[in-house]
């Protein structure tokens, strides 16, 4: 149930994320989604006995390791080096790229399992949530939950092969709804403003924090409703499409992105500064007697093995020098402590500014080398994230009593399955690189990983003017708005806008975030007009309209990717 969890939110993922920029936790739907599939088939007969809280958690963990094959960069390093050089690894290849990743955060995640669970007891949030949702479920008050999640993903399921199955209909659903006003002369559409139809935007959107919402909403309304039209006027900017307006606004949401990301790392600079220390701690403390636990040489013998199999990768899938391969392992190492620790300590894996911070290392190390400085990148970033996954499963089953060294094994079952189903998935979504940074497929981590890679191995020399001066007014931006939000009262701190969210904006059809904008009003109203629903299930509801329409779309894909082949 794990594997075929992972599989189906894989795709889902990677729709979004192609979507959005956004990577969306699936630990909790995946709980659900398996209660009420083995609830189903107790009834059908088919089981006869009851589907357990701790065989959940183990679903859970399969699952979470496949879907977030997506994330870690895979999906904005792999995207990018074809948007930058059309070349594109073959299948097999890419496999064992992501699952060697993979694999090694996996690794790197045994040993800090003992310091940051057993013995700091780091609260890992989400992780929390997870064990509380998997104890309702199976304490009997979880039924009424799963049916919302069911009904919404098959409602986003019709909903979708409604609006995108154009054939053999008399009438479907249109992909967009324009607004009657012009601005500058010209319709809002051709400033793409408008609302997205899509239950994946409006899903993903009710799940947003406040302050998220305002700020994308804000970021909108001065990209592309003040600096497009001012660009516009001044012939700084091409309007022949979304994609030839993007190439402009790339940069300052770019530069806007990496800045505060990179600053707000700083404000975790414990996290940072004791990063090796954690390692040594946990290598070098035994306190921890368990024959449950994963023992330490599981990752000793690990990186051992894998370490130089990575290296050789990344020397003969990309040309990246052995030496420059020797050095992205120990930092690997460095960005998985400190991935973990941010993740225990704040629910946010820091992987957005990871993934720049290792780009401008090796654009020192390798200039002008670009498939080296966003693969090399995509390593350290993918150690990261898998090394966060993995403690948090571990912590969810740390509180529900589940065995640890059972759950290192399910983590590795679920990145082979992901790692097997994200690179066709890839490949059918994304024929071409003109699919990316285009209105379908905005791609927004795509842009801003090719960006800064460009940059890197040109020099701002080779960007226009205005694109150079807006880029150095989002970096002065950005470092406001950390510091506001540094200084400001933990109270007070919702009114300073989120420099994620406007940078996001700078990079997203107007009407993909209006339409999530909207979405997060819906959420909110929901939450005021009828808070019990709200605390129940506007979690699984949203997760089922996100899950509903991103395998459907990509069913529809795959239809017609086979009807053009036959």
């Amino acid at each position: 149930m794990g594997m075929a969890l992972g599989a189906v939110l894989c795709l889902s993922n990677l729709y979004v994320v192609l979507k959005t920029g956004w990577s969306l936790g699936i630990t909790i739907t995946a709980t659900i989604v398996a209660f009420a599939v083995f609830q189903a088939l107790r009834a059908l007969g088919v089981t006869r006995r009851n589907f357990t809280a701790l065989e959940n958690n183990a679903a859970a963990t399969v699952a979470s390791a496949g879907a977030w094959m997506t994330g870690g960069g895979n999906m904005a390093a792999l995207p990018a080096l074809l948007l930058l050089t059309g070349a594109r690894p073959g299948g097999f290849s890419m496999f064992a790229w992501f699952a060697v990743i993979a694999a090694l955060g996996v690794f790197v995640a045994i040993p800090l399992k003992r310091q940051f669970i057993n013995r700091e007891q780091l609260p890992f949030p989400m992780s929390v949530a997870t064990a509380h949702t998997i104890r309702a479920l199976h304490a009997g008050s979880g039924g009424g939950t799963a049916t919302h999640l069911m009904r919404a993903a098959a409602l986003a399921g019709v909903l979708t092969l409604w609006r995108d199955l154009k054939v053999g209909l008399p009438w479907s659903l249109p992909n967009r709804i324009a607004l009657p006003f012009t601005l500058a002369g010209r319709p809002l559409a051709a400033w793409s403003l408008g609302f997205d139809v899509s239950l994946v935007l409006l899903g993903g959107g009710s799940l947003m924090a406040p302050r998220t919402a305002w700020s994308l909403l804000l970021g909108t309304v001065l990209t592309w409703g003040v600096l497009a039209p001012a660009w516009s006027h001044s012939g700084a900017m091409d309007m022949t499409d979304f994609k030839s307006m993007v190439q402009l606004t790339l940069w300052p949401g770019a530069a806007l992105l990496v800045t505060s990301g990179l600053l707000s790392l700083t404000k975790s600079w414990r996290a940072v500064a004791h990063g090796v220390r954690d390692l040594r701690r946990s290598l070098e403390r035994t306190d921890v007697a368990d024959d449950n636990e994963a023992p330490v040489w599981w990752f000793a013998a690990a990186f051992a093995v894998l370490a130089p199999v990575m290296m050789g990768l990344m020397k003969a899938l990309f040309e990246i020098p052995l030496w420059a391969g020797a050095l992205a392992m120990p930092l690997s190492l460095v960005v998985g402590v400190i991935s973990a620790r941010v993740t225990g300590e704040t629910d946010v894996t820091p992987t957005k500014a990871m993934g720049p911070m290792t780009q401008l290392a090796f654009g020192v190390m390798l200039p002008a080398n670009v498939t080296a400085n966003v693969m090399s990148a995509n390593v350290t970033s993918g150690v990261g994230l898998h090394a966060a996954d993995l403690l948090g499963d571990l912590k969810t089953g740390h509180l529900l009593g589940a065995n640890p060294r059972q759950q290192v094994v399910a983590q590795l079952l679920g990145l082979v399955v992901g790692a097997a189903v994200v690179v066709p998935a890839f490949v059918l979504l994304v024929p071409t690189a003109a699919v990316l940074g285009s209105e379908q497929f905005p791609a927004p981590a795509v842009m801003v990983w090719a960006g800064v890679s460009k940059v890197l191995a040109q020099g701002l020399e080779g960007l226009p003017p205005t694109a150079q001066g807006a880029m150095l007014w989002a970096c002065l931006l950005g470092v406001v708005l950390v510091a506001l939000e540094s200084w400001a009262p933990p109270k007070q701190r919702h009114w300073v806008p989120s420099p994620a969210a406007l940078g996001i904006a700078m990079v997203l059809p107007g009407a993909t975030a209006l339409s999530m904008v909207a979405g997060a009003a819906l959420g909110a109203l929901i939450r005021r007009r009828w808070p019990h629903f709200a605390a129940s299930s506007l979690t699984p509801v949203a997760s089922g309209l996100i899950a509903g329409e991103s395998v459907m779309g990509i069913g529809v894909a795959l239809a017609r990717a086979l009807g053009a082949a036959v």
